[in-house]
Protein backbone atom coordinates (compact mmCIF):
# COMPACT_ATOMS: atom_id res chain seq x y z
CA UNK A 1 0.00 0.00 0.00
CA UNK A 2 1.42 3.27 -1.01
CA UNK A 3 2.92 5.30 1.72
CA UNK A 4 0.87 8.48 1.47
CA UNK A 5 -2.41 6.86 0.62
CA UNK A 6 -5.35 8.98 1.85
CA UNK A 7 -7.97 6.99 3.77
CA UNK A 8 -11.56 7.33 3.16
CA UNK A 9 -14.72 6.39 4.77
CA UNK A 10 -14.64 3.47 2.82
CA UNK A 11 -12.06 2.46 4.23
CA UNK A 12 -12.94 3.40 8.35
CA UNK A 13 -15.99 1.43 7.32
CA UNK A 14 -14.19 -1.77 6.11
CA UNK A 15 -11.72 -1.97 9.28
CA UNK A 16 -14.65 -1.13 11.92
CA UNK A 17 -16.67 -4.44 10.35
CA UNK A 18 -13.40 -6.39 10.29
CA UNK A 19 -12.68 -5.25 13.80
CA UNK A 20 -15.90 -5.33 15.48
CA UNK A 21 -15.68 -9.19 14.58
CA UNK A 22 -12.61 -9.05 16.63
CA UNK A 23 -13.24 -7.38 19.70
CA UNK A 24 -17.22 -7.59 20.30
CA UNK A 25 -16.89 -11.11 22.53
CA UNK A 26 -14.26 -8.68 24.81
CA UNK A 27 -16.91 -6.03 25.46
CA UNK A 28 -20.16 -8.66 25.91
CA UNK A 29 -19.84 -8.60 29.94
CA UNK A 30 -18.79 -5.05 30.46
CA UNK A 31 -21.47 -3.27 32.58
CA UNK A 32 -19.39 -0.44 33.85
CA UNK A 33 -19.81 2.47 30.85
CA UNK A 34 -17.30 1.09 28.50
CA UNK A 35 -18.73 -1.02 26.68
CA UNK A 36 -19.54 -1.89 22.62
CA UNK A 37 -21.86 0.89 22.59
CA UNK A 38 -19.66 3.48 23.85
CA UNK A 39 -17.26 2.66 21.62
CA UNK A 40 -19.54 3.31 18.62
CA UNK A 41 -20.74 6.45 20.45
CA UNK A 42 -17.27 7.45 20.76
CA UNK A 43 -16.70 6.36 16.86
CA UNK A 44 -19.53 8.37 15.82
CA UNK A 45 -18.62 11.41 17.62
CA UNK A 46 -14.63 11.41 16.40
CA UNK A 47 -16.06 11.19 12.75
CA UNK A 48 -17.78 14.35 13.31
CA UNK A 49 -15.26 16.32 15.01
CA UNK A 50 -12.69 14.81 12.19
CA UNK A 51 -14.77 16.53 9.27
CA UNK A 52 -14.86 19.63 10.91
CA UNK A 53 -11.60 19.50 12.13
CA UNK A 54 -9.40 17.43 9.86
CA UNK A 55 -6.73 15.03 10.74
CA UNK A 56 -6.46 11.53 9.29
CA UNK A 57 -9.93 9.86 9.56
CA UNK A 58 -8.46 6.28 9.91
CA UNK A 59 -6.06 7.11 12.38
CA UNK A 60 -8.95 8.58 14.33
CA UNK A 61 -11.80 6.21 13.63
CA UNK A 62 -9.75 3.01 14.73
CA UNK A 63 -8.46 4.62 17.48
CA UNK A 64 -11.88 5.19 18.80
CA UNK A 65 -12.88 2.07 18.00
CA UNK A 66 -10.25 0.60 20.21
CA UNK A 67 -9.30 2.91 22.81
CA UNK A 68 -10.95 0.73 25.86
CA UNK A 69 -9.51 -2.49 25.27
CA UNK A 70 -7.28 -1.54 28.65
CA UNK A 71 -10.08 -1.53 30.63
CA UNK A 72 -11.37 -5.03 29.62
CA UNK A 73 -7.71 -6.19 30.75
CA UNK A 74 -7.86 -4.25 34.00
CA UNK A 75 -11.24 -5.96 34.37
CA UNK A 76 -10.05 -9.21 33.72
CA UNK A 77 -6.72 -9.02 35.73
CA UNK A 78 -8.69 -7.14 38.36
CA UNK A 79 -6.22 -4.74 38.54
CA UNK A 80 -5.98 -1.22 36.68
CA UNK A 81 -4.56 -1.75 33.13
CA UNK A 82 -3.12 1.80 31.73
CA UNK A 83 -4.09 2.70 27.81
CA UNK A 84 -0.51 2.30 27.12
CA UNK A 85 0.16 -1.32 28.63
CA UNK A 86 -2.70 -2.49 26.34
CA UNK A 87 -0.79 -1.63 23.46
CA UNK A 88 0.48 -4.83 22.42
CA UNK A 89 -2.29 -6.52 22.35
CA UNK A 90 -4.30 -3.64 20.87
CA UNK A 91 -1.18 -4.09 17.86
CA UNK A 92 -2.33 -8.31 17.59
CA UNK A 93 -5.90 -7.11 17.09
CA UNK A 94 -4.68 -4.61 14.07
CA UNK A 95 -2.50 -7.23 12.70
CA UNK A 96 -5.38 -9.81 12.67
CA UNK A 97 -6.90 -7.62 9.66
CA UNK A 98 -4.38 -6.82 7.91
CA UNK A 99 -4.50 -3.25 8.83
CA UNK A 100 -2.60 -0.77 7.04
CA UNK A 101 1.34 -0.89 9.06
CA UNK A 102 2.31 2.79 8.21
CA UNK A 103 -0.26 3.93 10.28
CA UNK A 104 -0.27 1.44 13.20
CA UNK A 105 2.17 3.98 15.27
CA UNK A 106 -0.45 6.62 14.96
CA UNK A 107 -3.23 4.67 16.01
CA UNK A 108 -1.56 3.49 18.88
CA UNK A 109 0.10 6.71 20.01
CA UNK A 110 -3.69 8.33 20.23
CA UNK A 111 -4.72 5.45 22.65
CA UNK A 112 -1.77 5.79 24.56
CA UNK A 113 -2.48 9.49 25.09
CA UNK A 114 -6.10 9.71 25.25
CA UNK A 115 -6.53 9.87 28.81
CA UNK A 116 -4.84 13.36 29.36
CA UNK A 117 -6.72 15.72 31.11
CA UNK A 118 -5.60 19.17 31.99
CA UNK A 119 -7.00 19.40 35.31
CA UNK A 120 -4.36 16.64 36.29
CA UNK A 121 -1.06 17.44 37.73
CA UNK A 122 0.26 15.95 34.82
CA UNK A 123 -1.59 17.86 31.95
CA UNK A 124 -1.55 17.59 28.43
CA UNK A 125 1.49 16.59 26.75
CA UNK A 126 0.35 15.51 23.08
CA UNK A 127 -0.45 18.14 20.25
CA UNK A 128 -1.64 16.10 17.49
CA UNK A 129 -5.02 16.71 16.16
CA UNK A 130 -6.06 12.89 16.22
CA UNK A 131 -4.95 12.57 19.32
CA UNK A 132 -7.00 15.83 20.83
CA UNK A 133 -9.91 14.60 18.52
CA UNK A 134 -10.15 11.43 20.73
CA UNK A 135 -9.79 12.90 23.65
CA UNK A 136 -12.71 14.94 22.72
CA UNK A 137 -14.92 12.49 21.40
CA UNK A 138 -14.55 10.40 24.71
CA UNK A 139 -15.01 13.03 27.21
CA UNK A 140 -18.13 14.66 24.85
CA UNK A 141 -19.61 10.84 25.30
CA UNK A 142 -18.57 11.40 29.35
CA UNK A 143 -21.31 13.97 29.98
CA UNK A 144 -24.68 14.61 29.00
CA UNK A 145 -27.18 11.92 29.52
CA UNK A 146 -25.46 9.98 28.85
CA UNK A 147 -22.20 10.45 30.74
CA UNK A 148 -24.72 10.25 33.84
CA UNK A 149 -26.22 7.41 32.84
CA UNK A 150 -22.76 5.73 32.83
CA UNK A 151 -21.48 6.89 35.92
CA UNK A 152 -24.81 5.28 37.74
CA UNK A 153 -23.94 2.20 35.25
CA UNK A 154 -20.42 1.98 36.60
CA UNK A 155 -21.29 2.72 40.11
CA UNK A 156 -23.88 -0.40 40.39
CA UNK A 157 -22.17 -2.87 38.71
CA UNK A 158 -19.21 -1.91 41.63
CA UNK A 159 -21.35 -1.58 44.45
CA UNK A 160 -20.83 1.89 44.73
CA UNK A 161 -23.60 4.09 46.26
CA UNK A 162 -25.34 6.98 44.55
CA UNK A 163 -24.31 9.60 47.31
CA UNK A 164 -23.45 9.75 50.42
CA UNK A 165 -24.16 13.29 51.85
CA UNK A 166 -21.31 13.17 54.68
CA UNK A 167 -18.72 12.90 52.01
CA UNK A 168 -18.85 16.45 50.33
CA UNK A 169 -19.11 17.65 46.77
CA UNK A 170 -15.67 18.84 45.92
CA UNK A 171 -14.84 20.12 42.13
CA UNK A 172 -11.62 18.60 43.03
CA UNK A 173 -10.20 15.54 40.73
CA UNK A 174 -8.50 12.89 42.09
CA UNK A 175 -6.83 9.98 40.58
CA UNK A 176 -9.24 7.62 43.15
CA UNK A 177 -12.52 9.42 42.10
CA UNK A 178 -13.75 6.78 40.42
CA UNK A 179 -14.65 4.75 43.61
CA UNK A 180 -16.57 7.53 44.77
CA UNK A 181 -20.05 7.78 45.16
CA UNK A 182 -21.55 8.65 41.44
CA UNK A 183 -22.95 12.25 43.06
CA UNK A 184 -19.10 13.07 43.95
CA UNK A 185 -17.81 11.36 40.40
CA UNK A 186 -20.13 13.81 38.50
CA UNK A 187 -19.39 16.73 40.43
CA UNK A 188 -15.33 15.83 40.46
CA UNK A 189 -15.04 15.18 37.06
CA UNK A 190 -17.76 15.68 34.55
CA UNK A 191 -18.32 19.24 35.41
CA UNK A 192 -14.59 19.58 34.62
CA UNK A 193 -15.06 17.97 30.99
CA UNK A 194 -16.45 21.05 29.09
CA UNK A 195 -13.20 23.42 29.47
CA UNK A 196 -10.93 20.31 29.29
CA UNK A 197 -12.00 20.10 25.31
CA UNK A 198 -9.59 20.86 22.78
CA UNK A 199 -11.14 21.61 19.12
CA UNK A 200 -13.78 24.59 18.29
CA UNK A 201 -16.25 21.68 17.10
CA UNK A 202 -16.01 19.95 20.82
CA UNK A 203 -16.21 23.08 22.67
CA UNK A 204 -19.53 23.68 21.22
CA UNK A 205 -20.90 20.58 21.40
CA UNK A 206 -20.07 19.98 25.17
CA UNK A 207 -21.71 23.37 26.29
CA UNK A 208 -25.44 21.62 25.95
CA UNK A 209 -24.25 18.45 27.42
CA UNK A 210 -22.22 20.40 30.32
CA UNK A 211 -25.75 22.41 30.88
CA UNK A 212 -27.74 19.10 31.03
CA UNK A 213 -25.41 17.82 34.00
CA UNK A 214 -25.16 21.16 36.26
CA UNK A 215 -29.37 20.66 35.86
CA UNK A 216 -29.59 16.98 36.58
CA UNK A 217 -27.40 17.76 39.84
CA UNK A 218 -29.48 20.60 41.04
CA UNK A 219 -32.45 18.69 40.58
CA UNK A 220 -30.75 15.38 42.22
CA UNK A 221 -30.16 17.28 45.20
CA UNK A 222 -33.66 18.70 45.58
CA UNK A 223 -35.08 15.44 45.17
CA UNK A 224 -32.67 14.02 48.01
CA UNK A 225 -33.17 16.43 50.42
CA UNK A 226 -37.32 16.46 49.60
CA UNK A 227 -37.99 19.57 48.43
CA UNK A 228 -40.01 18.46 45.05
Amino acid sequence: MPKNKKFSKRDVDKYIRLLEKQIIHLFKNESGGHDIYHLKRVLGLALILQKKEGGDILVIAISAFLHDIHRIISNKNKKYCSPKESLSVIYKILKKVNFPNEIIPKVLHCIEYHEEYSFTKRGKTVSDIETLILQDADNLDAIGAMGIGRVFSYCGAHNIPMWDPHVPLKRDFKEHIHDAPALNHIYAKLLLLKDNMNTRTAKELAKDRHDYVDNFLKRFLKEWRGVL
